[in-house]
Formats: structure tokens, C-alpha cells, sequence
């Protein structure tokens, strides 16, 4: 009976943390021009698992293939070097798999990307078109626009050499289509749909959904001078290295680290 005589209380305490709950997250600034405002400094989230895979949101961590499309994963897991670990730039889907922080500045007509490896994304938001014939690159031709709350980038035209779609030696070809749709559900956290479409490596578009997490207002990215220079490839081997059970690069019993000098 004392239970039971109990459980009113809880349910009404329960009903009156809820709301309380969802008033705690602040809402999402805006600029002058009344866009939200995705200025900051961004890192990833531990939740975010397996974090530089873009098969994270796909059964079985499984990406759906063609054959081209799995000649060259083959390929790149076996007779490429990660291009990031060679100061080529990762590009995109990569980097929004990346578990690497990253800033946001944003002004009225463009919206830069600054990562880790002191490279950017310049996308212009002034209602342009794409390039009617772009040279390939890394990120891509990229437009963005506005869709109310929502910023929506459209980028074409990649390059299909020296290039991992993710942390895992996943492939892309030239005919790789991206669209972003970025999201400031709050004041703490920035959010990002990724479609990915390729027709000649895979059978299907499929989505790679992560959210992000502010930084403290004083948080910036370091400079940071990559270390390989195109040069020092021979101790590497190719392809990412051993993936683990739950889709994440790594060993599963690395060996213990050498004791201190002393200990």
C-alpha cells in the first residue's frame, strides 16, 4: 500500500521535471539579417558512434555498393595511403564524419568552414548557380540558400582521384552529388543532414545524420602544419588500417604504451 500511495507523487514530479527540462535549452541566436546564426566553434559529440564512417545510420554499418563501387573501396584499403595522412584534403562527406572540431563563421553572403588541418569551405548563400563547367575539387562546386531555419548546401563536381569519402577508405566518384541541410536546433548544438548520392559506386542515395556540440566562446582552432609533406609515405601501408566490430578505425587490444622513464 505505501508503494502504491507513492506513485501519484512520482508521476506528478516527473510531469513538472519534463517541462523544466525543455525550457533549460536556450534557443538558437540569429543574425541581423534573421538567419540562425551557426557562428562557433564546434566539436563532436561521444554519442556519435561509429564516429568518420558515413555507413554510421545504415543496417549493418553496410554501404550499398555497386560493383565499381566495390572495386574501388577494394581498391582504396589496399593499395592507397589516407590522403589527409599525405596533406591532401579530405573533402567532403569526410569531414562531416570527421570526429575533428571545427569553426563556423558566417556573414550574409558566405558561410566558411574552418577544420582542423588549417584548410576551408567558402560557400557563397547570394543566390548563385553552379558553375556551368567547375574545375574538380575536394569539396566540390558548392552553393547554399536558405530553406527557412535551414541551411541547404549543394555541391557537384568532385575529384575522383586521392580521395576517401570517410575515415575508412570509402569510395566516391566524379558523379558524387552532396546536399547538407544544417540545423541550429538550440543555442549548444548544430546538427547536419548529409545526402549522398553516386550513382556509379552506389545503388542507392543514402543519409549520414550527426550533431555537434559548442565549444566555449573562447575555443579556436590552433594552427597546424601537416607533417608528412607528400614525402615520408614509405612506414604508412595502405588503406585505413584494421576496423573494428563496431565500424570505428583501431585495433581491438592495442599494446600497452611503454612505462615512463622512472616508473
Amino acid at each position: 500500500m505505501r508503494n502504491h500511495r507513492k506513485a501519484p507523487f512520482f508521476a506528478l514530479a516527473l510531469a513538472l521535471v519534463a517541462p523544466l527540462a525543455a525550457q533549460s535549452k536556450k534557443p538558437a541566436p540569429r543574425t541581423a539579417d534573421g538567419h540562425p546564426d551557426l557562428n562557433g566553434y564546434w566539436k563532436g559529440m561521444r554519442d556519435t558512434k561509429p564516429v568518420g564512417n558515413i555507413a554510421k545510420d545504415l543496417p549493418g554499418l553496410k554501404l550499398p555498393l555497386t560493383p565499381d563501387g566495390e572495386a574501388a573501396w577494394k581498391h582504396n584499403v589496399t593499395a592507397t595511403i589516407d590522403p589527409e595522412s599525405l596533406c591532401i584534403l579530405g573533402g567532403i562527406p569526410r569531414h562531416n564524419a570527421s570526429g575533428l572540431p571545427f569553426m563556423v563563421l558566417q556573414t550574409p553572403k558566405y558561410i566558411s568552414f574552418l577544420y582542423f588541418y588549417s584548410y576551408y569551405r567558402l560557400i557563397p548563400v547570394d543566390g548563385r548557380k553552379h558553375l556551368e563547367d567547375p574545375d574538380p575539387s575536394f569539396f566540390g562546386d558548392e552553393i547554399g540558400r536558405w530553406d527557412g531555419d535551414t541551411l541547404v548546401i549543394d555541391s557537384t563536381s568532385f575529384k575522383d582521384e586521392k580521395v576517401w569519402a570517410d575515415e575508412n577508405g570509402s569510395p566516391h566518384s566524379d558523379a558524387l552529388h552532396v546536399v547538407e541541410r544544417w540545423t541550429r536546433p538550440d543555442a549548444d548544438h548544430l546538427h547536419v543532414e548529409t545526402l549522398i548520392e553516386d550513382p556509379k559506386f552506389y545503388t542507392h542515395p543514402f543519409t549520414y545524420s550527426r550533431t555537434w556540440e559548442a565549444g566555449a566562446p573562447t575555443d579556436r582552432l590552433a594552427e597546424y602544419a601537416c607533417s608528412e609533406n607528400n614525402k615520408d609515405q614509405e612506414h604508412l601501408g595502405f588503406g585505413p588500417g584494421p576496423i573494428r566490430p563496431d565500424g570505428t578505425r583501431g585495433y581491438l587490444d592495442p599494446a600497452p604504451l611503454p612505462p615512463l622513464p622512472g616508473k
